[in-house]
This record gives C-alpha cells, structure tokens and sequence, in this order.
C-alpha cells in the first residue's frame, strides 16, 4: 500500500491508496501514519475523497531515531578515494533535521559554505528489532521512503565526525510518499537519482550496496534496538556535488528532487536563513 500524510482542509490527513494511480483516500481523522507504524495495523476504513480536493503532501510522521550509513556504494568509496569498509560505517542523524517534500533545505552561510545532496533509500522499521539474524532482518520492516541526507562537507571536515555536519536543521528532506515493504519485496533492485534544477547529478541502483539493507538492519540490532518508526538511511551513489571537479554545492534558489523507483519523488527548494540572499553559499572550486 501506498501512505502519505496530505493537509486537506487546513489539517494533516493519513491518506492512502492501493497503487500509484489510484486516487487517494482518508483514514479517519484520528489516526496518523505514526501510529500505525507503531500499531502495525492499517486503517480498516477509508473515506472517499470529493473530485478536486486540494491535497498537499505533508512531513509523513517525525521519525525517533534515524540511522546513517556512510560508503555504502562502490563508486561513492571511489569517488571519495576511500576503502571498501569490512562493516557499516554509522553515523547518527537528528530528528529534529527532518522536513517534508515541498518543505525548503534552509542554510546559514555563516555556518556552512559546503552544503551537499545525498538521495538515499530509506527504510522504517516496523516491529522491534534486536540481534536480528540477517535471514529475518525484512520481517521487521514496515516500508520504504525517499531521503536525502543532506550534509555539510566542511562542518564534517572540520570535526572529524559527521554529527553537525549531517545534523543541522532542515537537513534530511524526507518522503513524501511510504511504500509498505510488500510492495518491495526485494530493496536492492530500485533506481535512485538525484536532479538538480532539472539536472540530473546521481543516477544509480540499490543493487549495488556494499551491505544490503538486511545487513544493515541486522548489524545495527548487534549494538541498537531498533523501534517501530525508527529510519535507516541506507547510503548514496556517486554524484554529490563535493566531489565533482569543478566542486558545486547548493545554493539559495536551486531546486533538489530526490527519487527512488517504486517509492515516489522529494521535492525541496533551497533558500539562505538571510532574509535577503546576503552571504549566500556559492560553488566552491
């Protein structure tokens, strides 16, 4: 099934459909897509929508916590001159950098002036998880979802770890669309991309994880317990912009969309937290 949180009439409305061109229904008001991840159960009754109802997505659910996985694609270890790792590289990324498709990725110039896109398959876990042998790791998801781990190169750079860098706020678009994990019975045959301002910067495949997302859900249940609502955010392909030669970062006015097949597309503008544009990031060469 396919779940989104959608403001209609001025309120957030779980909202779901059968499939991808199906019209979307309501589930009762008092539920939230929060709550039946934490349930586990769907909603039995679903309203009819009138025809034009102005739906807009909305930040799905605030996830507790999110788990990152850092050089988990080939041509990422590449084309960062790294080494394949001999397990997951984790790191932590804050709730509170959560937004929504349509939501802005804000930067502070006086804070970062290398601020980079990642587009990540994104996986919620469904029932709780711990030491988990990888053969079972799947039966503790509840679906799939589209992030970008949106990061700031030179804040990570700066202190030899990835927590402010990965960390700031508006720094993790997320959504818009939850896919539930029947349908996506294998994750590691979905396309991922990234355009910028209609350019697309990433184009691989979760087909080529160093560690599958059974992997990661098990190896991270050795050390954590793992929480329905609780996100991996399983790595990124090559493509970010850090990296490139001339070096490109976002920049006040760019458009980021982030996708990954079968699941749906972010969309998310980048504005400066200066009211006026005045010390806005710029490419770094």
């Amino acid at each position: 099934m396919y779940l989104a949180t959608l403001t209609h009439q001025g309120r957030d409305r779980l909202a779901g459909r059968l499939a991808p061109q199906d019209p979307w229904r309501l589930a009762p008001p008092h539920m939230s897509l929060g709550e039946v991840i934490a349930g586990g159960t769907l909603p039995w009754s679903w309203g009819q929508l009138p025809t034009g109802a102005d739906l807009v997505p909305a930040l799905p659910y605030r996830p507790g916590a999110l788990y990152g996985v850092g050089l988990n694609y080939p041509d990422t270890i590449e084309e960062r001159g790294g080494k394949r790792p001999t397990e997951p590289c984790l790191f932590p990324k804050l709730s509170s950098s959560v937004i929504g498709s349509g939501e802005a990725v804000v930067i502070d110039p006086e804070v970062t002036q290398r601020v980079d896109w990642e587009t990540e398959l994104a996986v919620i876990i469904g029932t709780e998880a711990r030491q988990v042998p990888e053969a079972d790791a799947l039966r503790h998801v509840f679906g799939y979802t589209v992030a970008n781990d949106i990061s700031a190169r030179d804040l990570q750079e700066r202190d030899g770890q990835w927590l402010r860098g990965k960390g700031l706020d508006t720094f993790c678009p997320f959504g818009p669309v939850l896919v539930t994990a029947d349908e996506i019975p294998d994750p590691q045959r979905l396309r991922i991309r990234t355009r910028l301002n209609g350019e697309t910067v990433q184009d691989g495949s979760t087909a080529d994880m160093v560690f599958g997302v059974p992997a990661l859900i098990a190896y991270l249940s050795r050390f954590f317990t793992l929480r329905p609502g609780d996100v991996v955010l399983t790595g990124t392909p090559a493509g970010s912009g850090d990296f490139m030669r001339p070096r490109r970062a976002l920049r006040p006015g760019d458009l980021l969309e982030s996708e990954v097949e079968g699941i749906g597309r972010l969309t998310n503008p980048v504005r400066s937290s200066v009211p006026d544009g005045a010390g806005a990031c710029v490419a770094v060469s």
